[in-house]
């Protein structure tokens, strides 16, 4: 059972993280891990043994559905958020809206009487819309040619996954969205495609991509940790405002598709698949009770 719930949370994540417009991050906190997950990856550089091993045996479980999950989405998920962009980005919506309060409820503690803190939901707010707001490209245009690796392509594709990598992990800007402001969404997602049909042509520039999420990951992960220990308030309301601001790139994101479409209006707008998403969310706070409960 143990290893069917965070194996489970890891194919959550990786459905998240595989698409722009939603953080993995933001599903971890939904499902009450988040912590348990910034931690066992600080552990298994900084941890004593007995942290160490506990941090391993929780990763590879997280793992085995994280893979799964990303294999799944790199082949069905991302052509459906092509194809069906609007009904997509309205689940999001409702997922994400539905999601704050949540956090909100779960953390009310650290947020009860500290308003002063709003400021930096303001500044959260402020930095997912902008990097939105000035993101250079769409679907291909401007995507980069990761066919033929060069040393400065590889320091390029490496320094993007330590960044997107970084996004992942934090609740609110998705990981993909960074991608594709630097021009890797498609080809990364076309890279992993045809290593999953065989194709070891792209072995290389995915090897190189990985090592960047590693050491990403493990240079972010201590200071989550350490923002979440000694100024956890500060940073729950950031987390809040990196969510609200991604209301705003999931609105937007018609625009980064490999053929650019408008933003999402009251039109394009799809009610249902929003009350899909806020039905999500609801199942999703059932199941975090009931792992509570199993674990």
């Amino acid at each position: 059972m143990n290893f069917i719930i965070n194996a489970f949370r890891g194919f959550c994540m990786a459905l998240a993280d595989s698409v722009p417009g939603v953080s993995g991050g933001t599903v971890a906190f939904i499902l009450g891990f988040y912590d348990k997950f910034i931690n066992s990856i600080n552990n298994i550089i900084y941890g004593k043994k007995e942290e160490k091993k506990d941090a391993i045996k929780f990763l590879i479980k997280w793992g085995f559905g994280w893979i799964i999950g990303m294999a799944l989405a790199s082949l069905i998920l991302a052509s459906l958020f092509e194809k069906q962009i609007y009904k997509v980005s309205s689940l999001f919506l409702g997922f994400i809206i539905f999601a704050i309060p949540l956090i909100i409820k779960e953390e009310k503690e650290e947020l009860k009487g500290k308003y002063k803190n709003l400021i930096f939901t303001l500044i959260g707010i402020a930095v997912v819309s902008l990097i939105t707001y000035f993101n250079p490209t769409s679907g291909t245009e401007g995507a980069v040619d990761i066919t033929s690796l060069s040393f400065g392509l590889a320091i390029y594709v490496l320094i993007s996954g330590m960044i997107a990598i970084s996004a992942m992990i934090l609740p609110g800007i998705s990981g993909s969205t960074i991608l594709l402001i630097f021009g890797l969404y498609i080809p990364i997602i076309s890279a992993i495609k045809e290593i999953l049909h065989f194709n070891l042509t792209y072995f290389p520039v995915l090897f190189v991509f990985g090592i960047g999420v590693i050491a990403g990951a493990l240079l972010v992960i201590k200071l989550i940790k350490k923002a979440l220990e000694k100024y956890r308030s500060q940073t729950i309301y950031t987390i809040i405002g990196l969510m609200i601001g991604s209301l705003y790139a999931i609105v937007m994101g018609p625009t980064t598709l490999e053929i650019p479409q408008a933003p999402m209006n009251f039109n394009t707008f799809s009610i249902i698949f929003f009350i899909v998403g806020a039905l999500v969310i609801l199942g999703l706070q059932l199941l975090q009770k009931f792992i509570s409960k199993h674990e």
